[in-house]
């Protein structure tokens, strides 16, 4: 025999031959010589072995029973260990491929090894310094989410505009259970959105979401303490999950979903192709009319489709959905000002907090439907949202017992208020009231001329209103000045209001001498 094999050799010649092929044949595919063939062929039908007993034998049994070991033709082994060293070169250049450098080496080589000898010599050569692990995946533990490379496109009806969508896909790894959906892009809004449309079509919630790295789901990559968009965290909070992203530049984290992504490409993207949509809703219908049957889909290894993995081994162990739905949440932050109403921004607008926060920094969490005002992560107020702007919503508790008395101002507060000081001031503030075309504006004069009761006393402020009603005067200034001056002092009010002010006399007649 000219040339001798090594064990890897000996095997899938052994393969090869089990398989029915000639010697001539398996010479072509291996590159090897035909005579070197029939050598070691006549040798294993002289073995008192089979030849599927033999290849059952691992390899030191292997060599005890083929002891030549050496290598094939050592110039052509020197020549494709020379080329190695130049491929290496190359590694790192964006697009290298070993197809390639195959290709290159096959054209310039009198007599080339085949491919599969090409990548084996390689390995054995230059072996890989680390390993990539089996994951082992629990039931019910993890959804795995990613967008797909590649879009899909809706066209606007009206314009003919061609919008390119993005492809959300969430897959259950353990059963490989699949959700896909188009949305408008790649922001956090549209995750969040997919995301729990995801999680309502499993009917339940994983122990953890694994994402990518998307700048939507964290805000900052770290292999080992990424910091998770808060958004996103609050949606997990709401779910009762945890956010577990995926270390940066280590696509076997993600296999299983990037897998995934290629499978939906075949399913889903081509069956697609030469379907129009003029919406969304449309596309999205299409994607889950075309997801049922990838679904159903018997896998060959399992001998069951992946529906019916997840509904015998995963669904029983996922979390109850939450009873109501995620609203998406957004942050501001405001100071309160001195009338105990914090800015809100968005639209323009005022709510209350308690007036004892005047002047600290809060910072404002908002949904479509509400507002709440946090001050040191303590929830300090809560209002429905009111888009209105320029609008003041209040929270009567919120208020100061100043404020309190202000808001309560009313034509009947000033009546009664005015009542406890004597018939006249409530006739004055009455005509103040009456006077006025916006009742508000006389507010303010109105507590005044109440208010001077206290400097003055109640007698003397009835008496100063007497004398105004009398002259048909309703200014607080007047009134004032009357009460300053003493006027009130001199003015002697009528006991009663038919007497004359004609003296009695007997020779004036009465009303009798005229009948």
């Amino acid at each position: 025999m000219a040339n001798t094999l090594d064990l890897m050799d000996l095997k899938q010649i052994l393969t090869l031959h089990l398989d029915g092929l000639s010697n001539r044949k398996i010479g072509d595919m291996l590159c090897i010589h035909r005579n070197t063939i029939n050598g070691y062929v006549q040798l294993f039908n002289a073995s008192k072995y089979t030849k599927e007993e033999l290849l059952a034998k691992d390899n030191e049994e292997l060599l005890k029973l083929f002891p030549s070991h050496t290598t094939i033709k050592n110039p052509r082994y020197d020549e494709l260990m020379r080329y190695f060293e130049k491929m290496n070169q190359q590694l790192d250049h964006p697009g290298f491929t070993f197809l390639f450098h195959y290709n290159e080496y096959r054209q310039q080589s009198k007599e080339p090894y085949s491919y599969t000898q090409f990548m084996e010599h390689y390995h054995r050569k230059f072996p890989k310094e680390k390993g990539s692990m089996k994951l082992e995946h629990k039931a019910g533990h993890e959804v795995y989410i990613d967008f797909t490379g590649k879009k899909l496109q809706i066209i606007n009806q009206e314009t003919g505009e061609i919008i390119p969508v993005e492809v959300f896909v969430a897959i259950l790894p353990k059963s490989q259970y699949t959700y896909v959906e188009a949305c408008l892009s790649q922001k956090r809004e549209d995750l969040i959105g997919c995301m729990a449309n995801a999680l309502s079509y499993y009917g339940g919630v994983p122990k953890a979401i694994v994402s990518d790295n998307l700048k939507s789901a964290v805000t900052r990559a770290s292999k080992y303490e990424p910091e998770i968009n808060r958004s996103f965290k609050d949606f997990a909070r709401h779910y009762n999950c945890v956010i577990n992203p995926t270390r940066g530049y280590s696509p076997q984290d993600k296999a299983l979903v990037e897998n995934a992504v290629n499978l939906v490409y075949q399913r889903i993207y081509y069956p697609l192709r030469q379907m129009t949509f003029f919406s969304l809703k449309d596309l999205n219908r299409e994607i889950r009319r075309l997801l049922g049957p990838y679904n159903d889909l018997l896998l060959q290894l399992r001998q069951a489709s992946r529906r019916e993995l997840f509904q015998s081994i995963e669904r029983e162990l996922l979390k109850p959905l939450p009873e109501s739905s995620y609203e998406l949440k957004d942050y501001r932050r405001a100071k309160v000002q001195k009338t105990g109403y914090v800015y809100f921004s968005p639209d323009k607008n005022y709510y209350s907090v308690p007036y004892r926060y005047i002047g600290k920094r809060t910072q404002i969490q908002y949904t479509k439907s509400t507002v709440e005002v946090f001050y040191n992560h303590e929830r300090i107020a809560c209002h429905c949202r009111n888009p209105a702007p320029g609008v003041y919503t209040t929270n009567e508790n919120h208020l100061s017992s100043t404020h309190k008395a202000y808001r309560q101002w009313s034509p009947d507060y000033f009546k009664k208020k005015a009542s406890r000081h004597g018939e006249h001031v409530l006739l004055l503030i009455e005509g103040l009231l009456r006077e006025s075309d916006y009742p508000e504006t006389a507010y303010k004069r109105a507590m005044g001329i109440i208010q001077l009761h206290r400097d003055y006393s109640s007698e003397r402020l009835n008496n100063a209103c007497q004398i105004a009603l009398n002259v048909e005067t309703y200014s607080y200034k007047r009134i004032k000045n009357i009460l300053k001056n003493n006027q009130d002092k001199d003015f002697e009010p009528l006991e009663d209001d038919t007497q004359t002010h004609i003296p009695f006399h007997s020779n004036i007649r009465g009303a009798s001498a005229y009948k």
